[in-house]
Order: structure tokens, then sequence, then C-alpha cells
């Protein structure tokens, strides 16, 4: 096996050097102590780009020896240098990474595999540089092609399979066959006397090697796009003796005494921009959905691309939907490459033609019934393309409406090779010298506005760009869609609305995509029903602030039937909604005749669309403080004792829960929002012991992990005194400036003993808070976005009925909503507490949150300009950037979130979130951007100080907790001995044993299925959607991860929902609890259990209100 063990850098960082000194000095006066030709390269810190030193730096040494004598120098004090003693200490990074190995002349062979031990060669190159970095754990190749020198990056981490074999006549290792998951990554060399370089040698600078050059980002090089294609290297190296040392470098090395046999495979390739893609005849009877399946099996590596030939796209295509579907299934879920799917396929055949399976869902029954979509989506790599899913996830109007063409949408999104958020670096970057340089479009660049521009083509199906919303523009994803006779692109676009208006190419983008956020379609409204009414705006020292910005309102008799057409079990006081042009926020009026009651301040754009679309509505949502609330609340004044006292509340509660129902009803419902419908509720009322039923504890443990989890990655501290509300106005008027009215729905009877909440005389579900209350919104960087207001009693506003809201006024100088973080009234969500250790004795004057001017464009805005405004966001998107940085800097600096760094910071922050609707970016200057980090952001691969703020103390007291114990759940023979429970059996359940096995095991196979598509490896993770060993991409992409944590709760959801419906169709009403007890049986019986599977124990609890109900009857009786 190989071993990956990272080498020792020979690298010391400097400190006291002379503010005269030079590189050319500094090399010369250790040389002269250490040795002759001791330092390879060196740096001296400087401002300014060389203007002038900071009196520190790095030097790297030829060797680990030259290293350690300078540093002994540097102990005994003896490296004197112009009156001044250096000071060396160790550092784990080198300046310039190194080889460890480094050999020549090789022959590079990229192309797919056959079967285990042949190779399709897609394309080779001779004379190939094969460089070993260990400290960065990759390997490098250089290629020349057509006179270019060319780089290809392969991470150890991206090796799946690594092989040494024997090419040629004689018995000896000669080569390496590498198996990868994902693509290299591709550089092109730039040289030339005006390129700017990395590292050069000046006055501040020295290094050996030549450094005048370049590296940047760039494409496929190959004609006919055969890296893309390629998932396997073959390297064949010249220094046969070299060969065991440098391939037992490699991780998961294995030595192979057969013979790789290499093969032409050029036919596989083609020149297109989207590769790989199955090639499918134009008269082929496979199904869209079924070729975009078997495209995905071929991305995933579960069959190769050379197995894809006419007679199994015929095989596939003369199928039954339902057994294709089955047969896709089994595919998804092997852990290895079938390189003879056809076989596969005819076996599978034989063997389903006996076996029972589940009818399909009817993804059109789904839209429509439920509002759940399945949404194809696609990632596009510099050199591949990915075809996934489909996804379940909520439908958007756009889609629902054109429910008959559902599966002629599909999102992309643009990554990097390994599916990481593509760096803007990699679509531009500086190539030239000179302070007035523009920095270059990279071919990366090039490659996605293409592919905007013209499309993919996956079969018969040509889909081309249709729009994108802001969300999408955060996470580099657009919509496009699959044009025919009867349905355009443009006519979905004209359908949606009137965009002519709108010169700013960025808020012409925005507009687009309103409709396509995650929505449920309630009501037409027709126009004599809605009402124009007037925003309230005020100007103070010549700024125009809007007072209602986003706010209008409903009537309440129609806001019931909304709720109702929700399925809600109560009537919101507020719903986010989209209504044609319309954006917003809508609260009950119980005074109102018309149904909606809405301001110029929402209008958008023109539409004609007259569905009520609603993407939220307010509810009692539990409060947290996180890293930034934690960094402005310090800053102000508020004691560290304070924050480490809450987390410790939080630790001892987490740490009760797991034996004391009390503990963890408390955490269920406080924590997590959980209502008293939730069957673990339920289960938490009649079990008195919650580790004595084997589903709740399981549950109840997996709850534990992702709060702990979320303390030490997040610092998510509860705050049991506060609420997470949408933000409303006071259209009465009574409150002033500087007041709030706010009443929150109550679940713990704790609440009804705080000071703080008036008992409304009414209503025992509410309180009305009163008092001093700390407002802010996220994310918040400036110390003026958190504010201190006074939160009143109203008898009127009280009349009003507003709840779980916070209720802005609507006089003063200044909207509340604004000074926090530049917020308004369309949906905002805002922090409250009426924790007085929380609200800070000091406050700050807020930020000035006038956004620059879009840029207006002098003709109609064209989709040309809309798709490259996309691809200029990708570079310009500097958010996590500035957020990170100044996190850091909030803990280092002295004055914290208040020092200048943080401030400036602040500013550009503010900037980088307006850059999509205003179109003008915000750049970080280097000065700002952070060395080091603290050690609780847990960046392994960045240099790391011990944090000694109040984060740091946070982080640290999770690391040093007993609760970091795991705790982990396994179901077995025993446990199943000892925890069936006859109290969940009826009389007659014998009898639908059989019915009730079969369920089972659809369920599991559909379960197991989604556990395989998203990489789960429990059945807990997929009911909580906390996924415990993300891929690479999830971990520092928080947004992406929440979005996939959403796609799995509603997947989940759904197959309980289709699992009802089987239990439902399968007896009649008066055999449900026979059918119930059966469920339980055939999982929790010991005579079902199977060592070789999992026991899904989510699967009767679907029917959990049953089985508790026949517990209880079943208690009775007995007792």
């Amino acid at each position: 096996m190989g071993t990956t063990t990272t080498p020792l850098s020979h690298t010391v960082s400097v400190f006291n050097i002379p503010r005269s000194a030079t590189a050319k000095d500094l090399l010369h006066f250790l040389e002269s102590k250490v040795g002759t030709s001791t330092v390879f390269a060196l740096e001296i810190f400087s401002d300014n780009a060389n203007w002038k030193s900071r009196g520190a730096g790095r030097v790297q040494f030829e060797t680990l020896d030259a290293k350690s004598r300078a540093l002994s120098l540097s102990n005994l004090q003896q490296l004197l240098i112009h009156s001044h003693f250096l000071r060396l200490s160790d550092t784990s990074e080198d300046i310039i990474f190194r080889p460890l190995h480094r050999l020549q002349n090789g022959v590079l062979y990229a192309g797919i595999m056959l079967s285990d031990h042949r190779m399709s060669v897609l394309d080779s190159w001779e004379g190939v540089a094969g460089l070993v970095v260990a400290q960065r754990r990759r390997l490098d190749f250089l290629v020349w092609h057509d006179g270019d020198c060319y780089r290809l990056e392969i991470f150890f981490e991206d090796i799946l399979e690594c092989h040494g074999y024997c090419l040629g006549e004689e018995a000896k290792l000669n080569a390496i066959l590498l198996k990868l998951k994902f693509g290299p990554r591709i550089y092109k060399k730039k040289t030339g006397p005006d390129v700017a370089t990395k590292f050069k040698s000046d006055r501040y600078h020295f290094c050996k090697e030549d450094s005048e050059f370049l590296w940047v980002r760039t494409t496929d090089f190959s004609a006919l796009k055969s890296i893309g294609h390629s998932t396997s290297f073959c390297w064949e190296i010249e220094e046969e003796h070299l060969a065991s040392d440098v391939f037992t470098s490699f991780p998961l090395y294995k030595e192979n005494m057969t013979d790789l046999a290499l093969e032409d495979g050029e036919e596989f390739c083609s020149s297109t921009e989207a590769v790989p893609l199955v090639k499918c005849a134009s008269q082929s009877k496979l199904p869209y959905e079924a070729l975009f399946q078997l495209n995905s099996l071929v991305h995933t590596q579960k069959i190769s691309l050379a197995s894809v030939d006419d007679e199994l796209i015929d095989l596939l295509g003369g199928l039954d939907e339902e057994i294709r579907a089955v047969i896709f299934q089994k595919l998804h879920q092997m852990g290895f490459t079938c390189y003879e799917p056809l076989k596969f396929v005819k076996t599978q055949l034989h063997v389903l033609s006996n076996k029972k399976k589940s009818p399909p869902q009817s993804s059109q029954k789904r839209l429509t019934d439920n509002n759940i979509m399945s949404c194809h989506r696609a990632l596009i790599t510099p050199t591949k393309i990915y075809c996934l899913g489909p996804e379940l996830e909520t439908s958007n109007h756009v889609v629902k409406h054109f429910a008959s063409y559902a599966s002629d949408f599909m999102r992309i999104t643009f990554v990097e090779e390994n599916w990481n958020k593509l760096p803007n670096y990699a679509v531009s970057t500086g190539v030239q010298k000179g302070i007035f340089s523009k920095p270059s479009k990279t071919e990366i660049y090039n490659r996605i506005l293409t592919i905007l521009r013209d499309g993919i083509v996956i079969g018969s199906k040509r889909f081309e760009f249709l729009a994108f919303s802001a969300s999408q523009l955060r996470s580099n994803s657009v919509w496009l869609f699959a044009s025919n006779d009867n349905l355009k692109a443009t006519d979905i676009r004209e359908w949606m609305g009137c965009f002519n208006n709108i010169r700013s190419v960025s808020k012409c983008a925005a507009r687009m995509g309103q409709l396509f956020s995650s929505s449920m379609q309630t009501f037409e409204v027709s126009p004599q029903d809605v009402e124009i009414i007037p925003d309230i705006e005020v100007t103070t020292d010549g700024v125009s602030y809007c007072f209602s910005d986003g706010i209008g309102k409903i009537s309440q008799s129609f806001a019931r039937q909304v709720a109702q057409k929700l399925k809600l079990d109560h009537s919101p006081s507020a719903f986010q909604i989209r209504f044609g042009g319309f954006k917003g926020v809508i609260t009950v009026d119980r005074h109102s005749f018309r149904k909606l009651s809405l301001r110029r301040s929402m209008l958008k754009f023109e539409s004609k669309n007259r569905m009520l679309c609603v993407t939220k509505w307010s509810e009692s949502m539990p409060c947290f403080l996180n890293r930034e609330i934690i960094s402005l609340l310090t800053t102000l004044g508020v004691k560290d004792e304070v924050f480490l006292a809450r987390q410790q509340d939080q630790l001892n509660l987490l740490g009760r829960m797991l034996t004391d129902s009390k503990a963890a009803l408390d955490v269920l419902e406080s924590l997590n929002g959980a209502d008293s419908r939730s069957i673990l509720v339920k289960m938490l009322h009649e079990f008195n012991e919650p580790n004595s039923e084997p589903y709740l504890s399981m549950m109840l443990k997996a709850y534990y992990a992702y709060q702990l989890s979320d303390l030490k990655s997040r610092c998510r501290i509860f705050v049991p005194k506060g609420r997470v509300l949408v933000g409303c106005l006071d259209e009465t008027g009574i409150l002033n400036y500087g007041q709030v009215f706010v009443r929150v729905t109550v679940k713990k009877t704790t609440e009804n003993f705080d000071d703080n909440l008036r008992k409304v005389d009414d209503d025992d579900s509410t309180r009305i808070v009163v008092g001093k209350v700390v407002v802010t919104k996220n994310p918040c960087l400036h110390p003026g976005d958190v504010r201190v207001l006074d939160a009143i009693y109203n008898e009127e506003l009280e009349e009003k009925g507003l709840r779980d809201c916070l209720v802005f006024p609507q006089n003063g100088h200044r909207p509340h909503p604004n000074e926090c973080s530049g917020g308004d009234l369309d949906g905002d969500l805002f922090f409250v507490s009426w924790d007085k250790d929380l609200i800070p004795c000091q406050t700050e004057a807020p930020m000035d949150y006038t956004g620059r001017s879009p840029r207006i464009m002098d003709h109609k805005v064209t989709l040309e300009e809309i798709q490259q405004f996309f691809v200029d966001y990708m570079i310009n998107d500097t958010l996590g950037a500035i957020s990170t940085a100044h996190l850091v800097h909030a803990d280092r600096e002295p004055d914290k979130a208040k020092s200048r760094k943080c401030l400036e910071l602040a500013e550009l922050h503010s900037m980088a979130v307006d850059f999509a609707k205003t179109g003008a970016p915000a750049a970080m200057p280097r000065v700002l951007k952070p060395r080091e980090f603290p050690d609780f952001m847990e960046r392994v691969d960045k240099p790391m100080y011990i944090s000694k703020g109040v984060l740091g103390k946070l982080y640290r007291a999770i690391i040093e907790s007993q609760l970091q114990i795991k705790y982990s759940f396994v179901w077995s023979q025993k446990l199943a001995e000892e925890a069936y429970d006859r109290s969940f059996e009826v009389n007659g359940f014998e009898a639908f044993l059989e019915t009730a096995s079969s369920q089972k095991e659809m369920y599991a196979e559909k379960m197991s299925s989604l556990m395989n598509f998203y990489g789960a490896e429990t059945e807990d993770e997929m009911l909580l959607g906390n996924l415990q060993n993300r891929a690479s991409y999830l971990q520092r992409d928080n947004r992406r991860y929440g979005d996939m944590k959403d796609r799995i709760l509603l997947s989940v959801k759904n197959l309980q929902c289709e699992a009802k419906e089987w239990f439902e169709t399968s007896c009649q009403p008066h055999e449900y609890r026979p059918m119930a007890s059966a469920w339980y049986h055939v999982t929790y019986h010991p005579s079902y259990y199977c060592q070789e599977r999992s026991c899904f124990l989510s699967f009767p609890w679907i029917v959990g209100e049953i089985l508790l109900q026949i517990k209880s009857t079943n208690k009775v009786v007995q007792g």
C-alpha cells in the first residue's frame, strides 16, 4: 500500500529584520552563517508592493539540516545583522513548493477503462515531466502541446485507485494507472518580461530557480476534449529504477503483476463543449429521462462510456419505465464500475420478472398535487459535465405553470473540478505587470459564456439559457429550457412579464429570476380585488428612506383562504409573496375589504400574472447566536462570561436529553422548532425513558450530534429569550422611533414566568414582549447593525392580532430595518432578544447603506448582456472572502469589530451584497486579507493561531467538553430481542405480515437509493438531513449544504408520504390497526433481523399515531 506522509517544510519565519535590509542583504548574511548556497528562496513582507519593509519575512532553505542550523543559531542569538538579532521560528508551509520527485521524459496516456486491466486511450503525450508535490498532496504533469506548456494537477484525495504496471516487453515496473474521481485542473504557462509572476526576484524577494512565469487556469486543450472524457491516466516513466520509490508515495497504491492493455479509443470522443455525453441516435426509442440517467451513470463511473453502445440503448429503450427505473437504481447503488452493463441489464430482467415492484410515482402528479418537482441538474466543471438527479425540490411558479413541460427544464451549476465553488481567479486573473494592468479573462470564462449562449445538447433536446434567481446567481447556477415547437424559452420570459423598461442589466437579471423562487401557488386574484396604497417615505439629510419598502396588506378573510390552501392549521399574520411583478410581505388587516393592498415599492416589473404565490409565512422560529452576532455584541461590551454561560446551559440540556424526556422535549421544541404534531414529541409523552425505544433513541442521538456539531462549527448558541421573526410595519402609526411591538407564540410553560412577557387575556398561547430588546439581521458586520429598542404594549396594536412578527414604526428619521444591515420589509428575518444579559450597554451609529446607482444602458437589456453579467458576477463575488476576513480581524484586533480594518470590510460587504443589483463590484485590498486563521475556523490548510477572543474560548470549551463523546446507534439481534414491544400488537396482525414485509422491502430499497445518492451512511442522517461525512465541496459552503439538506428532507418526506399511500391502499380503514401492527412487527421483531442490510426503524413510525393509539389501548386493557 502507498504511504502519503506529508514532509516537513524547509521554511522558517523571520522577525526583527532591519527595515533597511533588502533580500540580497538577508541572503548574503544567512549564507555567511549557515553555509554557502543553503538558501533556496526568501521574501521580506512589505506594504504596497515593495514600498516599505514590515521587518518580517520567510526564508526557505535547501535542506532540513540547513534549516535546523539556522534555528539553532537564532536560539543562541548569533544572528546579528545591522544591530538586530534575527528571531526565527518554524512554519509549516514553504514559500515555493518543490517536488519530492521529478521524473522527465515520461509518456502520459488519458482514457477510459474497458475492464480492470484494459484501457481505451483517447490521447497521449510524450516528453511529459511528472512532479510529486507531497506538501500539497498532489501530482503535476507538465505536458507540451502545440508549442505551449500545460500543467495537469491531480490531487491525492481525488484518486480512487492506484496501480503499478509493467508496460512493454520487459517485466519491469515502469507505469502507474490512476483512476480518478474528478478531472485534473489544467493550467497554461505564461512567460515573458511583462508577466506578473507570483514570485519574482526583486528588492524584497529572492529565488534560485527561474520563476519568471505564471500558471493560468485553462480548459481542455486537446482537439477532441480527451481530458474531459477521461477518467483514468496512465503514466509511463523512463527511470524504471525510481518507479518503486515514486509510486509508493501515492495513496491506495497496489502493484499489479498482470499486464495493462492499452487500446485506441478515439471513437468515443467528441469536440462539443459539454463532455462526456452519451451518443444517442435521433431515431432511438430511449426517452430523455432514461438517457439522462444513462449519462449520470457514466459520469459517476458506475458504467464506462466505452460500454454504452446501440445494443444497450435499444434494450433500455424497449423496457417499461418501471423496470428501467429499478435497473438504473441498482446500477447507481453499485460500489464499483460495471464494465458489462448489457449483461447486467439482461440478468436483472430475469430476476425482476418474478419480483413484486412498487409502481413509480408520477412526477406530473407529484408536481400538480404536492408542488414538488423532479429537477434534473448538471454540474459544469472547466473540463467536464456531470448529470445528477433528478432531485425533488419545492416547485416554483414557472415550472408549475408549464407542468406539462417539466422535464424540459434543467438547472446547471458551474463548479471547480472537485465540485467546490469555482474560485474567481480561475475565471479571471492578473497576467500583466503594472498598476494599471487589468485582469485577463481565462479560457474558463469563455467556456462558461459559450455554454450560456449556445446551451447543452442531450439526445434530441437542446437546452438553452432561460433565467436565474438571486440565490442561483450566488451559487453560480442558471435555469435552462429545451425549446420545442409548442413552447420556447422566449415564450416563457414573455409570459413572466415585461422587462423592457428595466435598463440596468443587473436589475433586469434579478427581476427575471423573481418567479423562480420556490413557492406554493394559492389563488388567482383579479385586478378589482387589488388596491395600490401609498408608500411611507421620509427624506433625511438629502437621503430618501422608504419605511414601507416591500410591505403590503391582505384581508383577514382572504388570509384564511390562503392558509387553508397551504394546508396550515392556523392563519399566519404575514405571508411572503410573489404576485406577478410584485414581491414582498403582506400582513393581515382585519379591517380591509380588498383581498390585497400593495405598494409601489413592491412592484419590480409589469406582469399579467394573477397567481398569488407564497414563499414563506410568519412563524415563531427559535433564536440562535452565531459568530457574527457574538463578534458585534462583544465589541459593544457584552461580557465573554455571558456567552460561555449560555453555551454551558445548552450543553447541560444536551447532556440530559438522552435520558430525560423533559430535556429531550425542550431540545425538540425549543432548539429545533418541533410542534405537538411531531411523532417524536408524542413518543416522548408516551415513553418515560427516551432510550427505551430504539427509533426514539436513534433520533435523539442524531439530534444530539447535530446540535453539538452546530455549536462547534458555527457557534450556534440557543437564546431561550428570543426569536427570529419576519419584519412588518406598524400601519397604525402608533409606534415612535425606537419602539417595536412583539407578540410571540410560547410553547413552553417556563416562558410563562418570563418577566418580559405579558400575558394576553384571551390567548394563552401568545405573550407580548415588554422592555428593552436587542435587534439585528444577518449578515451583520458593522457594530451599528445591532440596535437596542423598546418593545412596548399597546392595546390597539394588540387588537390588530399580529403575532410572530417584529412590528417596526413608520415614524422617525430612518427606518430601523434599514439600520440593521440595510434591511427592508420584503421578507427579511430579524434576530430579536429580550435577554437582559445580551442587551449591550452601548450602541454605535448605524452605517450608511445608501447603495450606488446601477449602470443604466441606453437600450433594452439583451440576453447576451445578462449572460455576461452572470459570468462577471462569478469574477467579482467577494462576499465569502470579506466575511471571513472580517471574522478574523474582529477576533484579533484590539478594537474588535470597531477596528479600522473591520469598518472598511463592513463597507465592502455592503457593496458586495448590492453587486447583484447595481453591477458595481467590491474589490478587497490585499492588505485586508488575513495571513493566519483562528483555531475555531478549523482551516487546517492555512497557517493557524490560537484565538484569545470569545469565539476561541467558546470553541475550546466545546472541544474540552465531556459531551464530545460520540453516541452511535447500532441495531442488532440482541437489541431487537430486548426492544420488541408486544403492546404494539393487535389481534389479526399476522394476516398482514406478507404485505407489510413487501412494503418494508420497497421502503428500504428507496431509502437506500436516497442514502447512496446523497452519501449518507445511516438512516438518521437522512431523517435529519445532517450528513456526518460531507463531501469536501459541502464542508465550507454552508449555502450549498443548506440547499442539499432541504432536498434531502423533502425526498424523505415524499418517500414517507408515498409509503403512507401504500398503507392506505393495501387495507380498509377498519384494518389500519392490524396493518400498522404488522409494519411494526416486520421492522422490530428479531425473526426479521438481517445483519446484511439496514433495518430502517423509521418505517413503522410513518403511521406512528396509530401505533401509539394501539399501545395506549393495550395499556388501558392491561391496567
